[in-house]
């Protein structure tokens, strides 16, 4: 099937010949990505789109009074950043209201922080550390102590949430909560000391049900400051470089109402990240109600202001299609069974979406789950055929070479993120060491299988792009653990091609980023070292030193604070971000 134009792309389209160059980057190593080692010296822009690449004289004969001209200084620049797999919507609701423990290199530092955060906190409001980091990046190489919570913070609640395995609340906590010995979960057990009382350890069993909802209980941001959080949460990802990105939908991130905010700013111009979105059934059991009604709900082709229902020109489902169908990866666990009713409660949902040529994604990180997945999709085709519709799996960390071949047969992709940076050592304990690459993305390239490199941050990884583009041409976790074989390790054109314009498969717009070519998205990315060459442990702790989206600067560093656009003052005052920022990549 041949892939409409996106909305947006209508939107931007323009004659270039009709219009004088709006901006010019000079004396750069642009890296075009339309080739290995295919560099330039300069590029030009107009209106929102590339218009030559080339050398610097070429390009200046473009210039004219009204055009800016930037010079990289002998910079690398690159395209933008696009992460296939990123909880953005949501986390721009929350970002503000949750301290970042992504980056942070010790124990004794992450405590600290809580304390300062803790003092700075109005009564009644939680400090919460919602995801993004692990025992493995801190030096003292554990988790903290429920003794070490409560001593950093015994007057305000606490909720710490490590990866989808456990949830961590303080004595305040607890009691604020009203947590007891009586306190049930369907999902989940709220762990009991030797005096009967909870200690403040919540464990999922076998999905993160209990922290979804022990997170909901803990208060959220008046609109005003969420209209502020996701435009700092913006900024911040165009920090580290990120353009683009795909939002799986999310537990807790219910559709028209929490879209919203997004949208509100985007009709207003206010956002910075191209942002494509899927949406997230949210009650087990009425999966099929959500996307029957999502479906007279929907406006597909409406949205042109860089926010839009995947990419092209349609909506799209997933990346939970149903809950039956969702195998967590918690491995603080063994792998756990997807129930008998799986396949019946998915098959209704597939064949509503293909039959209205909605995308999908679906959510398996196990063979065993990925098999069954794949006998419902074979067999609604064989009925309704998919025909060329984009559909794809997300994770697949140990998907088969045999489910490879099937996903291929049937148009699939792969979108992979960098779980394991966060959960290799996890997942070695609970299953011994591990020869084969997970996910096996050197198998999936060489069997030419679309694939999309992210994060699946905010909850689970962290947001931070770069440390899953280290992870990518490593094999090596956040702990230092090597997990890839040599030959398993993907070159830095490799990945970064699969950070840019492998993700936009995804969205249906790999013809559209993920290059620095004529009539390409003019998203950009001047960088403060040259990532092709740069010592390879520092790639984890890159970031921007100027971020273009659009043709439009949206971050600029100290070295480029002239072209700085302004910023926006954090809310509420007492924010962690106005404290501390967000990803600590210092």
């Amino acid at each position: 099937m041949k892939l409409k134009q996106p909305a947006i792309a209508v939107a931007l389209a323009c004659a270039f010949s009709a219009h004088a160059t709006d901006l010019i980057i000079t004396n750069g190593k642009v890296a075009t990505m339309t080739k290995e080692g295919a560099y330039a010296q300069a590029l030009a822009i107009t209106d929102g789109k590339i218009d030559a690449v080339g050398s610097n004289a070429q390009i200046l004969k473009r210039k004219s009074s009204n055009t800016q001209v930037i010079d990289a200084a002998g910079r690398t620049v690159i395209p933008g950043l696009n992460d296939s797999h990123l909880h953005i919507i949501r986390e721009g609701l929350n970002y503000n209201a949750e301290m970042r423990w992504d980056g942070v290199t010790s124990l004794r530092q992450a405590l600290q922080m809580l304390k300062e955060q803790a003092a700075r906190t109005p009564k009644g409001g939680w400090v919460k550390v919602v995801g993004g980091w692990n025992e493995f990046q801190f030096e003292e190489k554990r988790l903290p102590t429920l003794e070490e919570i409560n001593e950093a913070v015994p007057d305000k609640p606490v909720f710490l949430l490590y990866l989808y395995g456990l949830g961590f609340l303080n004595q305040k906590g607890i009691e604020t909560l009203g947590y007891n010995a009586d306190t049930r979960f369907k999902d989940g057990v709220v762990e009991l000391g030797a005096d009967g009382k909870p200690t403040g350890k919540l464990i999922a069993k076998p999905n993160a049900m209990i922290l979804y909802t022990t997170l909901a209980k803990t208060g959220a941001l008046s609109r005003e400051q969420q209209l502020n959080s996701t435009q700092q949460y913006y900024t911040e990802l165009n920090r580290l470089g990120l353009t683009s990105a795909i939002d799986a939908g999310g537990g807790g991130q219910a559709y028209p109402d929490d879209y919203a905010v997004s949208l509100e700013l985007a009709r207003n111009g206010k956002l910075t990240v191209r942002t494509s979105y899927y949406l997230f059934a949210q009650k087990p059991g009425k999966e099929l109600e959500d996307y029957q009604r999502w479906l007279t709900q929907t406006h597909p082709d409406k949205n042109d202001h860089l926010f839009y229902a995947n990419g092209y020109n349609t909506e799209g489902g997933g990346e939970n299609l149903v809950w039956s169908a969702a195998d967590f990866e918690n491995f603080l666990e063994p792998r756990p069974d997807m129930p008998a009713q799986m396949e019946s409660e998915l098959e209704p949902v597939l064949r509503l979406l293909i039959k209205n040529r909605w995308p999908f994604r679906i959510h398996a990180t196990y063979d065993e789950s990925i098999d069954r997945d794949l006998a419902v999709i074979e067999k609604v085709n064989k009925d309704t055929p998919l025909n060329g519709l984009r559909w794809f799996f997300d994770h697949a960390e140990t998907i088969s070479d045999k489910q490879l071949a099937r996903v291929k047969a049937l148009g699939g992709g792969i979108a992979v993120q960098d779980r394991m940076y966060f959960q290799g050592e996890l997942y070695w304990k609970q299953y011994g060491a591990q020869s084969r690459q997970m996910p096996p993305i050197q198998k999936m390239l060489a069997m030419k299988i679309p694939v999309g490199l992210g994060t699946d941050g905010t909850r689970v990884s962290s947001y931070g792009p770069w440390p899953s583009i280290y992870w990518a041409v490593t094999g090596k976790t956040a702990g230092g653990l090597q997990i890839w074989r040599d030959q398993d390790v993907l070159s830095r054109y490799q990945a970064l091609k699969l950070m840019t314009q492998g993700s936009a498969w995804m969205s249906g717009e790999e013809k559209l980023k993920g290059t620095l070519a004529k009539g390409q998205y003019a998203d950009i990315v001047i960088l403060p070292q040259d990532y092709f060459t740069m010592d390879v442990e520092k790639i984890k702790q890159l970031e921007s030193s100027l971020t273009i989206v659009n043709g439009k600067v949206v971050y600029a560093a100290p070295e480029y604070s002239q072209f700085a656009p302004a910023r926006l003052e954090v809310q509420p005052d007492w924010s962690p971000v106005k404290h501390y920022g967000g990803y600590q990549n210092k």
